[in-house]
């Protein structure tokens, strides 16, 4: 009997069409191949922060994200695991990319799988995904997986899965993920008044 597992995909690209959408594509499909597998029915929730751009500095000004953007929120959270890929400026992720990060909630992703994935012009910028991406997510306390995806322009232009390591680096993070959703029971976000006694509590006492 198949179970269900839900991916949400963070997407950071601010073209349309992007590497960085392609590159999280490429991600999400090879996950959900491996979690079929493994017996599970997969839904995706995508979300592509170019589309909640205005909605993401309005939330940062108010310190609460509304309408679309708060139901992108919800299904993040609420994922079995996570697929975020930025592409990378100056060495580093994407602004839009740290601002929609800001502006979670600093337990939301405790114990999350997370696959990091980044785009860049160059090779020169893959280490970015290591001492920039891994410690942000790291200080959110997420799950993140060792296996990182790294694409520089040249990799889309390759001759082939032969000889391009980028298809086979892509379907080896894909299976982790899919590994480490596999196994998790996914509790859903903790409940900040789970530990508040109730107002008959209070009063039982007296």
């Amino acid at each position: 009997m198949s179970t269900p597992r839900t991916l949400a995909v963070v997407s950071a690209g601010l073209s349309n069409p992007s590497s960085t959408r392609l590159l999280a594509d490429r991600l999400t499909g090879a996950t959900a191949r491996e979690l079929e597998t493994l017996g599970h029915d997969v839904t995706v929730e995508t979300i592509e922060l170019r589309d909640h751009a205005h909605a993401v500095m309005d939330a940062m000004l108010t310190g609460f994200p509304t309408g679309d953007l708060a139901t992108a929120i919800e299904h993040l959270v609420a994922a079995d695991g996570v697929i975020a890929v930025t592409p990378l400026f100056t060495t580093t992720y994407s602004g839009l990319f740290k601002s929609f990060v800001d502006i979670l909630d600093k337990d939301a992703l405790g114990g999350m799988p997370v696959l990091l994935g980044a785009t860049g012009g160059t090779a020169r910028h893959s280490l970015a995904v290591d001492y920039s991406m891994r410690p942000l997510f790291t200080y959110l306390h997420a799950d993140v997986l060792s296996t990182a995806v790294f694409a520089a322009t040249d990799d889309w232009a390759g001759a082939g899965d032969q000889v391009n390591p980028l298809p086979r680096r892509i379907e080896r993070a894909g299976k982790e993920l899919a590994e480490r959703v596999h196994v998790r029971q996914n509790v859903g976000p903790a409940d900040p008044f789970a530990s508040t006694p109730s107002f008959l509590d209070m009063l039982g006492g007296a």
